[in-house]
């Protein structure tokens, strides 16, 4: 089965227990993106229902433990946040590497 059949069942899952009913905007195209791409047009649609990526939170999370250890003066508390760090940093390279296999099987 490829990711377009499964995206597809998925869908017409969704529409048959109504959870596509009176949706907003619905019946009306959808706007334009910058960049054009398919990534653009999806990220701004979770954007649009005020939904994050698991990446984008990652990112947020890692630029405020990176600030954190700016902030931090004592050694013992610094090393413990760089930890975090460390463990956010691998997280993300998990969600990215995910993605990039994802859209190249596509």
């Amino acid at each position: 089965m490829t990711w377009r059949d499964l995206a597809e069942h998925q869908i017409q899952k969704a529409r048959a227990e109504g959870q596509l009913d009176d949706l907003k905007g619905q019946g009306k195209p959808l706007r334009p993106r910058p960049g054009g791409d398919i990534v653009s047009v999806g990220m701004g649609i979770m954007a649009d229902a005020g939904v994050v990526p698991r990446e984008i939170q990652l990112k947020k999370a890692l630029e405020a433990k990176q600030a954190e250890v700016k902030a931090e003066a004592d050694p013992a508390a610094k090393k413990a946040i760089m930890r975090e760090m460390a463990d956010l940093q691998m997280r993300l390279a998990i969600e990215q590497e995910a993605r990039r296999k994802f859209y190249r099987t596509s």
